[in-house]
Formats: structure tokens, sequence, C-alpha cells
């Protein structure tokens, strides 16, 4: 079974996780548009590609899954789920299963407004959001929301361009200021048609924050899920968590995962306020957060490779634990660049 992983970035540890289920019987492609991205010593063959704006890109992801006999393809960034998708049944006419969601998921989460909208719709509560200041300001003066608020952007990965307002003088700004950068950064390539609605802000929850992996099988059914309470963040991602087992937070994962007909695990930030659950991002890939589910028990490579082989029953494979703290920590590897084989470019 041949595996490739896109724009495979820092995540190391995932390719290992896949390689240590694969032994023998399976090969672990990973590409990227830097050749000293750090999963590329994990592979087993390395691929220097283009951009994934680079409107060659699809073309040499065609190409590599033809000459390399892709069986699977994981996606691991958040800007490249859209063209994933909405090329998936193209590239699965070349033989390999595309775990990527449909479009229209992709888009909601891609999206913090439609997730928003998504969300209020499934009556599963989220922090209030709005797209215009004067509407803020409204909400404001009648007691539904106060300062301090996030001003983000709408369309965004990480914890890129985040920014905390105390009042009306920082929240115009923020505001300005923000949709100046985003106009500017690559995240216009995700809808640069709605450049004037470009920036969400959002109430400021001051609860708990949480972390779940939701996994559907490669046929949108959902089979389990796996939380976690955030001790620590560190760019983004989470940096020490505790296991925990909920039937309030399964409840929730299970409305999701139901609802949404995922393909694989998704990845979900929620805050517990007052004894109530506020989801904020939905995540339709591998997140940061998995190594914690993983550690604690919950093998979910083993379960898209038993997929994969045709096996239905993967229950084996979860011996989630609560109650276990992880921490994460920073290594070094050597990228031997005779061993990484490059497209030119």
């Amino acid at each position: 079974m041949n595996i490739l992983f896109t724009c495979s970035g820092r995540r190391h540890y995932l390719l290992d996780y896949f390689k240590s289920v694969l032994g023998a019987n399976g090969v672990v492609i990973a590409i990227d548009n830097q050749s000293t991205a750090p999963s590329f010593a994990a592979a087993d063959l390395a691929l220097r590609v283009h951009s994934i704006h680079n409107p060659e890109y699809l073309d040499q992801l065609k190409e590599i899954i033809l000459n390399h006999r892709i069986d699977a393809l994981i996606p691991l960034n958040d800007l490249e789920l859209p063209l994933l998708s909405r090329n998936k049944k193209e590239l699965e006419k070349l033989g390999p299963k595309i775990i990527v969601s449909e479009p229209n998921f992709i888009n909601t989460c891609s999206d913090k407004w439609e997730t928003y909208k998504y969300l209020r719709k499934l009556k599963i509560a989220t922090p209030l959001t709005f797209l215009k200041i004067s509407d803020v300001l409204m909400s404001v003066s009648k007691g539904e929301v106060s300062f301090p608020l996030i001003v983000k952007p709408r369309w965004g990965s990480g914890s890129f361009g985040i920014e905390v307002v105390d009042n009306e003088i920082e929240l115009q700004l923020a505001f300005e200021l923000l949709k100046i950068r985003s106009e500017k950064s690559f995240l216009q390539n995700l809808n640069s048609k709605n450049v004037d609605e470009a920036i969400i802000i959002q109430e400021k929850l001051n609860g708990l924050e949480y972390g779940m992996d939701i996994v559907n099988d490669l046929e949108g059914n959902y089979i389990t899920c796996f939380s976690r309470i955030k001790l620590a963040m560190r760019s983004g991602e989470t940096d020490k968590a505790k296991t925990i087992i909920s039937k309030e937070f399964s409840k929730i994962g299970r409305i999701l995962a139901e609802n949404s007909k995922h393909i694989g695990i998704m990845d979900i930030d929620f805050f517990v306020k007052d004894g109530i659950v506020y989801v904020l991002e939905l995540n339709p890939r591998f997140g940061g957060g998995y190594p914690f589910s993983h550690q604690a028990g919950a093998n979910v490579p083993a379960m898209y490779v038993d997929w994969l082989s045709g096996i239905k029953n993967v229950s084996v494979h979860n011996q989630f634990k609560s109650g276990m703290i992880f921490s994460k920590y920073d290594c070094l590897v050597e990228n031997n660049y005779k061993s990484i084989e490059s497209v030119d470019i």
C-alpha cells in the first residue's frame, strides 16, 4: 500500500505513525514545496513540488499518483483542502482513495462565517460572530456581547492574524489593519471576491479550551471521538494537553459527524463556559492535537489502513484512555538531500 501525504510540512510524527502500521507492507511518500520540510526525513520517498497555488500543481500531483502507484492520498494542510475536494473524482479515476470531504463541507469549514452559521443551524452553541463593525457595536449597546473581542481573518489557518481588542478604537484599528494584511497575504487566494467581508469579529470566551478528534470511516459513517483539555498552546497548536472521556463531548462529536458525513478524521476546537460547550472551529483533516489522542491509545492511522484494506471493524485500534497528560517538544532531523528526489521548479 502506497500512501501519499500532501503538504507534509512538519508532520514527521504522523508519517512515523503510518510507517509503524504499514511495516514492510507499504510505502509512505511525502510531498511539499520545501525540500527542507521536517517530514521528509520520515518518508520513504520525498518529492519537492510546486506551491498549491501554482496552476501546475494539480498536474504534478496526477503525475506522482501514476508514477508511484498511489493507493491513498492524505492532505495535511487546510489551504489545499478546497482544491483536492473539487478535484476528488478526477483524481480518484487514477486509482487512489482521496481522503477528503465533499466540497460543500470543506467550504463551510474554510469559511469561519459559514462555520458559525452551520453550527447555529445544528443548534450547537458557538461564540457570537459578526461581519460588520456596526453590527458588533449594536450588539454591545444591547448587552448581548462585550469587550474584549476577537478579530481574525474569515478565511484563515492556525493563529494567523488573530487580534484581541478591548474597546471600539482598537476594534476599528485592528479591523482595518487585518483587512490590509489579509489582502496582501496568501489567504486572499481562498476567496479574493469577498475581500470586503474578509474579517470576522467574534465573542471572546474565557472558559476552558478543549480539542477533539472526530473519526468517521472512509464512507462518512461515525466511528468515535477523542477529547482533550488544552493545558498550553504554541503557535496556534496544542502544546500540552490532558485526555478526557466525556459523554457530553461525545454527543457533540456524534452530531457533527452524522450531519457533516466528513471523511476520516476531523479536528475541532471548543470551549466550556458555565457548563455549556461552545464549538469554535472545524478542521476536516489531521490536526496538531492528534498526537495526544494517539499516545493515549487511539490509533487512527491503523484504522485508515484497515479501511483501505477492506476491514470494517476497527475497534481493536481504539484503546483511548482518559487522564493522560502529554507535552510536545522540539527535536532536530537531518535533511539528507542526496535521498530527496526533487521535482524541478
